[in-house]
């Protein structure tokens, strides 16, 4: 068995394409309700993962592992939304 890789191992081999999207979150910000909202990040079939991410403080932090792209896309149009909705601008960046 192999496990998946930790976020400290996709950073260190670069293994798709990160985002960070920058927003401010309210400080009692609770995520259940953009998570329900997100498509599986596990690919039909294989059981690859097409994308990751993570809720922080300041935002949300989605890598796209680039094997489905349309999956991953979706995940961070959303994250995107989200963000505006708690901000009147946001800011993409490649961590």
């Amino acid at each position: 068995l192999h496990s998946m890789p930790t976020f400290d191992d996709i950073q260190k081999n670069k293994m798709g394409r990160e985002y960070k999207i920058k927003c401010s979150l309210p400080s009692d910000y609770k995520p259940l309700s953009v998570l329900m909202r997100l498509p599986s990040p596990m690919k039909k079939g294989s059981g690859e993962e097409t994308y990751n991410f993570r809720v922080e403080a300041d935002g949300f932090y989605l890598i796209d592992h680039l094997n489905e792209r349309q999956t991953a896309s979706l995940a961070l149009q959303i994250f995107i939304d989200e963000a505006l909705s708690h901000s009147e601008s946001i800011e993409i960046l490649e961590p």
